[in-house]
């Protein structure tokens, strides 16, 4: 990407011939619009003479000295080596008129086409602006970004006129792509919506190019689905399945985000070949299972809130861990025969249960309704309301200390 446009240097005037070959001419191929090189013999306030190979020198004219800048003018040298473009071949007089601004155009129209052809990003200043568009320099020449290809800045500035959109971005600096190169009608055409959409491909194969599976990043949720959420990297748009965006079950991802909400996630793969990302939204959270089983013994008694019904048992989350799922077995649900889950329990109760059994390999709690008031169980139990009450007492001492 370019941040800087060819500029007038004076000092390099010499190296001009860098732009091409030299034109061998001999007088009669010399003709109008050619590029020669020549040596400066003689400088006055009213002309410069260059010497170009012919019989006859050739002219720069006053008129020309007058419309060159300063800072070129003040630098030129009897002896430089200078490229200039014939404007007359002989005039009435039997002088070769030739113009050193013209030449210095033609090599800008030469880089503006290679840098079209390149496909650079070129930042420039916006000069002013019209109804049509915006204008900017590049180099010496005049270039035109139309309205259709100028990005809005903001969201809702759409909706804004035209032209008052335009005149907002007079002064500022604007990406912009050459679109297209026409020096006979001196037309240089730009294109913002082209280098943006440029940029962003650039951005999203730096940004995929050192993504690795682990990492941490902010992102901007912009679209939900039903199996999880788009996320804007910051170029790059990533996907967190519906079953990594929480450690609680989820039934739809609007439950648990929203369009334009800022989050946090954890990279999980990356496919750059296909150029997709997956992420994890509850991977970049604490892990409530790990808290819940050290603080959980199997055989106590545990509040918790059903949260869906199967053919085979009831789902219940833990009051004091909710993202904690466990398992009532439809056999552990009463003492007599069930059927269904719906004959003893309903979605949403609240209600006591026995944790008989942990699984931490396979995170998995199995819970019993049946065996809440289990003799089986009654010394645990004693020994787990002694040891809430003596917790209690301790806290209420700290309190009043």
């Amino acid at each position: 990407m370019s941040e800087e446009i060819w500029q007038d240097r004076p000092e390099n005037v010499n190296a001009m011939a860098e732009m091409g070959e030299w034109l061998e001419l001999s007088p009669p191929s010399l003709r109008r619009g050619d590029i020669v090189r020549g040596t400066i013999v003689r400088i006055t306030p009213m002309e410069i003479l260059v010497d170009i190979g012919m019989k006859a020198e050739g002219v720069i004219t006053g008129r020309e000295l007058e419309r060159m800048p300063k800072e070129i003018r003040e630098v030129l040298r009897e002896g430089d080596v200078i490229q200039v473009q014939v404007v007359n071949p002989e005039d009435r007089s039997g002088n070769i008129l030739l113009s050193l601004q013209r030449a210095l155009m033609e090599e800008d129209w030469q880089r503006a086409r290679q840098l079209m052809e390149a496909g650079e990003i070129l930042e420039l200043a916006v000069s002013g602006s019209n109804k049509g568009g915006l204008v900017v320099r590049v180099g010496r020449l005049r270039g035109f970004i139309p309205a259709s290809q100028v990005l809005p800045q903001e969201p809702g500035e759409e909706q804004l006129p035209v032209e008052q959109r335009l005149k907002r971005r007079a002064g500022q600096k604007i990406w912009a792509r050459i679109i297209e190169v026409d020096p006979e009608a001196n037309r240089l055409i730009l294109s913002e919506r082209e280098a943006q959409k440029e940029l962003h491909k650039r951005r999203k194969e730096e940004i995929l190019a050192r993504l690795e599976p682990g990492m941490r990043m902010k992102g901007r949720v912009i679209s939900l689905a039903d199996f999880g959420a788009f996320v804007d990297l910051g170029g790059v748009d990533g996907l967190i399945h519906i079953s990594e965006l929480s450690w609680r079950r989820v039934r739809h991802p609007r439950d648990v985000l929203s369009v334009g909400q800022e989050i946090e996630v954890e990279v999980i793969g990356v496919d750059r070949e296909r150029k997709r990302v997956a992420l994890s939204r509850k991977r970049a959270e604490a892990d409530p299972w790990q808290e819940a089983i050290s603080r959980l013994r199997e055989g106590q008694l545990v509040e918790v809130a059903i949260t869906r019904l199967t053919n085979f048992g009831a789902f219940a989350a833990l009051k004091e861990f909710p993202a904690v799922e466990g398992l009532i077995h439809i056999s552990e649900l009463a003492e007599h025969r069930v059927n269904h889950p719906k004959e003893v329990v309903r979605e949403g109760e609240e209600l006591v249960v026995r944790l008989i059994r942990i699984d931490a390999e396979n995170r998995r709690l199995a819970l019993s309704l049946r065996r809440v008031a289990s003799p089986e169980y009654a010394m645990l139990d004693w020994e787990m309301a002694q040891a809430r009450f003596r917790a209690g007492e301790q806290t209420g001492s700290e309190e009043a200390s």
